[in-house]
């Protein structure tokens, strides 16, 4: 699909497909980052589950950097060989240092697999198995 073309398909009242698909990286490659059918099902369940509940309980938009990634987007981006954007698990959220998302995640006992707070980069990954069970793991760097 064309990366090109702002996609509008809903997933969620605060979630379009399009955030969890699009990527500089991959527009600026001609990289095709349309997701399979099993990572689609990983991203509704991360919405359906976290996500919007998060949203919700937080009040405030939660802006997405990056979501769902190709196998070959993955590789340019020097994500893990293993990493749970491939799944359409995993998210990277903007959060310019501030911590209350995390402590809003942490006060709103949702269910999570893993947090990665980067104080210093602005943003927080954070990701949520489709099957086995999350470890509700959190790290700081």
């Amino acid at each position: 699909m064309n990366q090109h073309r702002k996609r509008t398909d809903r997933i969620s009242e605060h979630f379009c497909m399009d955030e969890f698909i699009y990527s500089r990286v991959a527009v600026e490659n001609g990289l095709d980052n349309t997701p399979p059918p099993d990572a689609v099902k990983g991203i509704r369940n991360l919405v359906d589950k976290l996500l919007e509940p998060l949203r919700a309980y937080h009040g405030k938009p939660i802006p997405i950097c990056s979501g769902y990634r190709s196998e070959e987007l993955n590789r340019r981006v020097r994500g893990a060989r293993d990493s749970q954007h491939r799944k359409g698990e995993a998210v990277d959220i903007y959060t310019l240092g501030s911590n209350l998302l995390l402590e809003d995640l942490k006060e709103s006992k949702l269910n999570f697999d893993q947090v990665i707070f980067y104080r210093l980069k602005g943003f927080m990954h954070l990701s949520l198995k489709l099957n086995g069970e999350n470890r509700r793991q959190i790290i700081i760097r």
